[in-house]
């Protein structure tokens, strides 16, 4: 393989970790917008996916659709998918560095656990987290000039995998016009905010729990209408 296809090669890899193209089976329905309730019969009950604050700077997350509850801190800007939920990280404006995406995300797939095949990996391990136990991997590239880092967690219940994914992307100096002792700067910020986020990142799988999903109707027990 000659450079230009190992460097094709990479940034392919590179695109899958981070957007982590899970295919679910067919059939699962889309999960309800998580801010807004549903209507029944013209009375108002909880969604399925909803989101409540709790005291200090975090929210609470709570998909019943999707069998899962977890706390994440109330800055993150939360988007719904109908297979689990992605989280946006802010990024501080004011500080010197090329960090350019911070993203977390959930996704719920039935099957076994299997993290993306790469050969990158740095670290593998498996660690306990609050009341549950995970697989854990850590990847490490630089493409380019821009530096990626993924954290995944794996949780295994019955027949459904839980993901747990954090990504982060840091452009090249020169990409944002810094020279000299503000590289070094950069560099330094750059560590610092990644490092803070991967730490929120795993307090918010740390407490991740299962909770009910919605029952249906016993349809022997409902009279026909007529």
């Amino acid at each position: 393989m000659n450079k230009k296809s190992k460097i094709i090669a990479a940034i392919l890899i590179i695109v899958a970790i981070i957007v982590i193209v899970i295919i679910t089976k067919a059939g699962k329905s889309s999960i309800s917008n998580t801010d807004d309730t549903t209507t029944d019969n013209g009375n108002n009950t909880p969604a399925l996916s909803d989101t409540k604050k709790l005291s200090g700077n975090l929210s609470e997350y709570h998909n019943a659709e999707l069998g899962f509850a977890l706390k994440y801190p109330s800055e993150w800007e939360k988007e719904d998918g109908n297979a689990g939920v992605t989280f946006i990280l802010p990024i501080d404006p004011t500080q010197v560095s090329t960090v350019a995406t911070l993203q977390a995300t959930v996704q719920v797939i039935s099957g076994t656990c299997a993290f993306p095949p790469v050969t990158t990996i740095k670290d593998r391990s498996t660690v306990t987290l609050g009341s549950n136990k995970f697989n854990m991997i850590t990847m490490s590239n630089t493409v380019q000039g821009r530096v990626y880092f993924n954290r995944m967690y794996s949780l295994q219940k019955d027949d459904v995998c839980y993901i747990f994914s954090f990504a982060s992307i840091n452009l090249s100096p020169e990409s944002k016009g810094l020279i000299g002792s503000n590289v070094t700067q950069a560099q330094n910020n750059n560590k610092a905010i990644v490092n803070t986020a991967d730490s929120a990142f795993t307090d918010a799988v740390k407490s991740f729990g299962f909770v009910a999903g919605p029952q249906g109707q016993d349809e022997s027990t409902v009279a026909p209408v007529k």
